[in-house]
């Protein structure tokens, strides 16, 4: 009787900590930053105090205008695998754009993402963890599913506030129309409807490779097949749209069939359009927002008349010219002269695709183990490097815990958007500008709750990692790590859980009463491809296909 009153006890101080702090703060944040604002707060609002006398001054140094802010986020890379000139020795994978960006400003060293790119960039787009709008796991071909119109997306914050607002590259945010970066957002926007497995793995030329076996027709004689349906097909590729329109699909005719020529000249697009929209939105005196999502290095053919590469994978090539796309992007933003008022975010999605094996991709595991989908470090921490020249130091590293929810507050708190962040619902980014602007020992998050799809798999809790214990097995059991003793999660030692345990359970406890307290939203639906102005026969077909077996309702 005594524990339980206790618990209540706990409970009744937790909730009371959060309703004060809804009050006051009116963002809704996880139980368990209200714990540490319980430890906290005091000193963070003082702290607060001083990071907007700082940002004033920024600003005030620009004209009063508020700061650009790019976002670069390449997909499925190792942490490791760029930004550092002695891997890039290990690997032969050479990244010398990277290198001197890294350099030129802060790189966080806990970077945390989701396990794999839809989850991830859901999380980046809301603040919120995927598990709370649906969008948990990679689809392939058509859903009838995507990111709701009911999620207030960081282009949303951001333009309420004045920012232009711009998406270049992979979305992978849905195929119904209320998904689309343009209706999530964003004034302007390129982007294919799908993801790289469409775009350069369904094709002949990757069968002829071997690598995407039984889908291209000529691989096997299909003589048992009677569905004729069970392939993906007429799926739509790349598409450009501008806010209050429709959407546009380009560089494929009726009947043509999309080859990596296709998916060569989409890279090559999005490239130019990234540097054509860095100049336009540098002009006039509004701040813009400019997500920048390559395709690459993700690719599955070897398309290239002589590798260049000391590696010579199909990833590895492709990563290796992507660093040189990317400093053409640094350099544009230079030669604009908007360098010192633009914030640039560039890190990963997650880990590499390790369905692939090594001696074929060219990218590895590196430091930690597991990659794409998995909730072990391989899979959720990534390289990510801030610049802003003038404002954060050249050089510098931070240890501090990063998750990448944490940039939507972030984002909004330096555009001065932070009251269109809405208040109705749980925002797991925690605003982390006094680790901007103040480097190392300035994060406010010293955890991370890592799902894979909608099952918790692990607590980060500062330098330990609890393996959420299968049922049956007490927390005191579970496996945990130190993750600055083994990196790789290979040596679960009971010394930790004995002491650990309980507080990784109460950490989860503070998570799903969160989760009790506010329920997760319900993932948009509809009917695919709706407000697309150009729909191919091919196309219109799969769709009625789709909906053909769909409920009525």
């Amino acid at each position: 009787m005594q524990l339980g009153n206790l618990w209540m006890a706990i409970i009744a101080s937790l909730l009371a900590c959060i309703s004060v702090a809804q009050a006051g703060d009116r963002i809704i944040h996880d139980g368990e930053f209200e714990f540490l604002r319980q430890q906290h707060g005091e000193r963070w609002d003082a702290e607060d105090k001083e990071i907007d006398k700082m940002l004033e001054a920024i600003r005030a140094k620009q004209g009063g205008k508020r700061p650009n802010i790019l976002y670069i986020l390449i997909d499925d890379v190792s942490f490791g695998q760029m930004g550092n000139r002695t891997l890039n020795y290990v690997t032969g994978i050479s990244t010398p754009s990277i290198n001197e960006f890294a350099e030129e400003g802060l790189s966080l060293m806990r970077m945390y993402t989701e396990p794999s790119c839809t989850p991830t960039r859901a999380a980046m787009l809301t603040g919120r963890h995927p598990v709370r709008t649906g969008l948990k796991e990679v689809k392939v071909a058509l859903v009838g599913e995507g990111l709701p119109a009911t999620e207030v997306t960081i282009a949303e914050v951001l333009s309420a506030a004045g920012y232009r607002t711009s998406h270049v590259g992979k979305w992978h945010q849905g195929d119904i129309e209320q998904s689309y970066p343009h209706n999530q957002g964003f004034d302007y926007a390129a982007f294919p409807l799908h993801q790289q497995v469409q775009l350069s793995l369904m094709t002949d030329d990757a069968a002829d490779s071997f690598r995407l076996i039984g889908y291209a027709d000529k691989t096997q004689s299909n003589a048992f097949a009677i569905d004729t349906k069970f392939k993906p097909s007429g799926l739509v590729t790349g598409v450009e749209a501008k806010k209050g329109g429709t959407a546009h699909e380009i560089d494929l005719k009726p009947g043509e069939k999309w080859t990596q020529k296709h998916y060569i000249r989409m890279n090559e697009r999005y490239q130019r359009q990234a540097i054509d929209q860095l100049r336009e939105l540098s002009k006039g005196d509004k701040p813009f927002f400019l997500q920048y999502w390559p395709l690459w290095p993700l690719n599955f053919v070897n398309d290239q008349e002589r590798n260049v590469s000391h590696n010579g994978g199909h990833f590895a090539e492709k990563l290796q010219r992507l660093d040189g796309m990317l400093g053409e992007v640094f350099d544009e933003v230079d030669n604009l002269g908007i360098a010192e008022n633009t914030l640039i975010v560039l890190m990963a999605d997650n880990g590499l695709m390790h369905f692939y094996p090594s001696y074929a991709s060219g990218l590895n595991e590196l430091i930690y183990r597991g990659g794409k989908t998995d909730h072990l470090e391989g899979g959720v921490r990534v390289d990510a490097f801030v610049r802003w020249p003038g404002v954060i130091d050249a050089g510098g590293a931070a240890g501090d815990i990063v998750h990448v929810s944490d940039l939507y507050t972030t984002f909004a708190r330096l555009g001065q958007a932070t009251e269109n962040i809405p208040t109705d619902r749980v925002i797991d980014g925690i605003d982390q500008t006094a680790l901007l602007l103040k480097g190392e020992h300035h994060g406010r998050r010293d955890y991370v709750y890592i799902y894979e799809n909608e099952i918790l798999r692990s607590v980060v809790k500062q330098e330990f990692k609890m393996h959420v214990p299968r049922p049956g097995l007490p927390g005191a059991g579970a496996p945990v790590f130190n993750l600055y003793r083994d990196p790789r999660e290979e040596e679960p030692f009971v010394g930790l859980p004995l002491w650990s345990g309980a507080s990784f359970q109460d950490m989860i406890k503070r998570h799903m009463m969160m989760i009790a307290k506010y329920p997760h939203a319900k993932l948009g639906k509809g009917k695919p491809y709706e407000g697309i102005d150009n729909l191919r026969p091919e196309s219109k077909e799969t769709v009625a296909t789709f909906m053909s077996w769909q409920p009525s309702n």
